[in-house]
């Protein structure tokens, strides 16, 4: 998975996911390209763009869905 857009229902982008497999991240970005954080897929962990441990497992759309609502 390269670079996947996601879209809301109205055809606007509101983030993106990009996998990077050599380092075993997935990155979230918001609609302007803000990076939000990102997925260890070796640890199973996600932490936002500060670094801080947010969950196990991968919960970047709650980070790309959470800020839909402050643009």
């Amino acid at each position: 998975m390269p670079r996947e857009v996601l879209r809301d229902p109205a055809g606007r982008v509101i983030g993106s996911y990009e996998d990077n497999a050599v380092s075993g991240r997935i990155t979230a970005r918001d609609a302007s390209g803000r990076w939000l954080g990102y997925y260890d897929t070796r640890r199973d962990e996600t932490r936002d763009a500060a670094g801080r441990f947010l969950a196990k497992g991968n919960v970047l759309a709650s980070l790309i869905f959470g800020c839909e609502g402050r643009r």
